[in-house]
């Protein structure tokens, strides 16, 4: 998430301040919209065009409960002669269905509301749709062609047709489907960015990102195509970047794919590569914004070259007003210097200028931890987790530093036992719920939900690795750990501050580091970091 939020910003910018104006007003509108719905509703109960437009109006509001029972009531009472209104409300309650997850709910709707209205072309492909998705293949197959008979040049028949043949495993139809719709629409990104989707369902996630690559080249605010290619570098992240290095070579005057192939390898932990195409933002297209700075900064931080880190940090800073953010990265490097107090400070300043930046909040519990200061830590963690209530990491350190430094067993087994208990997937090494049973001497287990996990790690960058060399490490195991070290190294895990220095609660590999084998492994994959 951080990664995106920072991908978007760098191209699409916009003031807090007219984001929140503008969040107000709507409110206020719709607030005053309801009261004339609700007071119509007053003097009549039954009036079913009000239960209607009220349904519609919550529904846009994401409030789908309070929009089935208007349109649940208002379906009742709309006259069967009244029957384009009716099928306007099978429809609006399918797609409430739809968006709760009860695509088995919405088809008899979706069917109700096309016999109401045999010639919509949308209400066909949302009825499609959703027999696709039910795994309905021959009902969604003949409503497809039924688009294509109504539409000779439909790219939604096409690609729907498509999905259906990867599903009865007609792969050779799916491709020449697929084909022909960008062969008829080849200006147009949405037909890449369909074929892309079929592609990834029949497993050519090359030819996906090409795809991808592609709609950004025929439309570059293409924001659907840039999420799917970060969604995909965590799925294949060789792909991704085959895919965009193959494009720099072929437009090396288009700056957009050189930061799109050093973002991501910086969010996938290869800081050199990352570097490199920094670099040459700055050098080739002129493109030295504070956020080019400030990435470049975290990638030099991560490899431990402190100095050219605070000076990108600080060019960073200087470029603007708004960065709070960056002077977070100044915290850590200072942090990692040993400059304890001036990193506080670098904190403490990004929180004062945004109160609400809940990674300030953990960046100076942080460095309090690093001074010692453990009581306050401990009350800046907690006011962390009321912000971000679903992040287990939080109650972890917590629990580790209330038991361990503060002496509070009870209170700290409490808030381990909220980490360890917090996620939705338990299974998942992101969840850190091993750490938080280490920390309470549970070790059987959490050497169990280690293994499982590894198990079911797609681990494309060492980092599943890397928390499983310090799970191991913390657990005494340390012939397992350096197996998880050489693992994660070779995929390309290559934060030398991790390796070297984290000493955060239990999450670090700080037992192997005076064994011979730690310093072994480090310069045998010394191209990561040099």
């Amino acid at each position: 998430m951080k990664f995106l939020r920072f991908l978007f910003s760098a191209f699409y910018l916009l003031s807090i301040c007219q984001i929140l104006t503008a969040q107000s007003v709507q409110t206020q509108v719709s607030n005053a919209v309801l009261k004339v719905y609700d007071d119509e509703l007053r003097q009549n109960p039954d009036n079913f065009n009000v239960l209607f437009r009220r349904a519609f109006h919550f529904y846009g509001q994401n409030q789908y409960n309070r929009a089935l029972a208007d349109i649940d009531r208002a379906i009742q009472l709309i006259p069967a002669k009244d029957s384009d209104l009716l099928m306007q409300a099978y429809s609006l309650r399918a797609n409430i269905y739809l968006m709760t997850d009860k695509p088995q709910l919405a088809l008899p709707d979706l069917d109700k509301a096309s016999q109401l209205d045999p010639s919509s072309y949308t209400l066909l492909y949302q009825k499609a749709n959703t027999e696709f998705l039910l795994g309905n293949y021959t009902a969604a197959k003949e409503d497809y062609k039924a688009l294509q008979r109504r539409h000779n040049r439909s790219l939604e028949a096409l690609i729907g047709q498509a999905r259906v043949a990867v599903k009865e495993n007609n792969l050779g139809l799916a491709n020449e489907l697929v084909d022909e719709a960008v062969a008829m629409y080849p200006s147009s990104s949405e037909a890449y960015t369909r074929r892309a989707s079929v592609r990834r369902m029949l497993g050519n996630n090359v030819g996906a990102v090409d795809d991808l690559v592609m709609a950004i080249a025929v439309d570059k605010d293409n924001k659907k195509a840039l999420r799917d290619i970060v969604e995909m570098s965590h799925v294949d992240y060789n792909a991704v970047i085959t895919s965009l290095s193959s494009a720099i070579n072929q437009a090396p005057d288009n700056g957009l794919y050189t930061y799109l192939r050093a973002s991501i390898a910086q969010a996938h932990y290869n800081y050199l590569p990352a570097l490199t195409d920094y670099q040459t933002l700055i050098d080739r297209h002129g493109i030295s914004n504070a956020g080019v700075y400030a990435s470049m900064a975290e990638c030099y931080y991560n490899l431990c070259q402190y100095t050219k880190a605070l000076d990108c940090v600080n060019r960073a800073i200087g470029a603007g007003a708004d960065n709070a953010p960056y002077y977070i990265i100044r915290a850590r490097i200072h942090r990692a210097l040993g400059n304890y107090n001036v990193a506080l400070e670098s904190a403490q300043l990004a929180h004062q200028k945004k109160p609400h930046l809940n990674s300030a909040l953990i960046e100076e519990a942080y460095c309090d931890i690093s001074l010692e200061k453990f009581s306050d830590a401990s009350n800046l963690l907690g006011e962390a987790a009321l912000n971000a209530p679903a992040d287990p990491l939080l109650p972890l350190v917590r629990g580790w530093l209330l038991s361990g430094k503060l002496h509070m067993e009870v209170e700290g087994k409490n808030f381990l036992t909220q980490a360890a208990d917090l996620t939705d997937y338990p299974q998942s090494i992101n969840s850190l719920r091993g750490f938080a049973l280490q920390a309470m001497n549970d070790n059987e287990q959490a050497r169990q939900w280690l293994e499982n996990g590894l198990l079911q790690t797609a681990d494309i960058d060492g980092r599943a690795h890397y928390l499983a060399a310090c799970l191991y490490a913390q657990l005494g195991d340390i012939d397992s750990a350096f197996e998880m070290m050489r693992i994660a190294l070779q995929q390309g895990y290559a934060s030398l501050y991790d390796w070297k220095y984290s000493d955060l609660a239990n999450l670090n590999v700080a037992p192997l580091r005076s064994d011979n084998r730690f310093s072994q492994l480090l310069s045998a994959n010394a191209h990561l970091f040099e």
